[in-house]
């Protein structure tokens, strides 16, 4: 495989064999957390044909607007939460995974319907590519906070009393909402040493309503790498 001078197609195909490989922890009568994101579109479109392949009755929860398309586009029976007691098995990705498999994640903006779902869930499996891993949270990447439209500037100042830098979430002149109909807030804290700290915190300032810190929530990481898929389990 030809690499680009920037990466892409390595990232792309690790993003393959970490999403492919999730599949081996679906059997035939799950019930299955379809998460969000580019490395999870694999695993989706990967369950699809083993489904058809060896004639499996499953069904899928969808954790948003665009994995609920891909699904229905690749011939996904799909289920709402509402309907069902809880989850066999979610997989889903991951923006920064740290040794104890906390997470970040909401990349996507779909962090807070991933973690209902993941709270549900028996088993929950994280697939990333090997830059994805961390020594500590926050090296990299900012803290998403999904709030509502009501009052986020208080909501945002409040954040800030935190000790971190917050940016509304746009995309050109556009401010992003959710599927919930809210706004993200990035919160850039730096590295996070008591993630499960941090978390409660910033869910007790009014106005937010969930945050994309994952702690304690994942059951082991499939970390694709130069070597191949490792599994990452504490």
């Amino acid at each position: 495989m030809t690499t680009l001078r920037d990466g892409s197609v390595v990232s792309e195909n690790l993003k393959r064999l970490a999403g492919e490989a999730a599949v081996a922890r679906v059997k035939d009568g799950m019930i299955v957390g379809l998460g969000t994101g580019s490395t999870v579109e694999y695993t989706i479109r990967r369950i699809a044909e083993v489904m058809r392949a060896e004639g499996w009755k499953i069904l899928c929860v969808p954790t948003s607007l665009a994995t609920e398309r891909l699904a229905q586009e690749v011939g996904l029976p799909l289920i709402s939460l509402e309907e069902v007691e809880g989850v066999d098995v979610a997989i889903d990705g991951a923006d920064e995974v740290d040794p104890k498999l906390n997470l970040i994640k909401g990349g996507g903006g779909a962090h807070f319907r991933e973690k209902v779902v993941a709270r549900s869930a028996r088993s929950v499996v994280i697939v990333v590519e090997a830059s994805k891993v961390v020594p500590v949270l926050g090296t990299r990447m900012a803290v998403p906070v999904e709030v509502h439209p009501f009052g986020w500037r208080q909501t945002k100042a409040a954040l800030e009393g935190l000790w971190c830098t917050v940016t509304l979430r746009t995309t050109g002149q556009e401010t992003v909402r959710t599927d919930n109909g809210n706004y993200i807030l990035d919160c850039k804290f730096g590295p996070i040493p008591k993630p499960e700290k941090l978390e409660r915190e910033i869910n007790n300032v009014p106005g937010v309503l969930e945050n994309g810190l994952f702690v304690g929530l994942a059951d082991v990481v499939l970390v694709a790498g130069a070597e191949g898929v490792r599994e990452m389990t504490v």
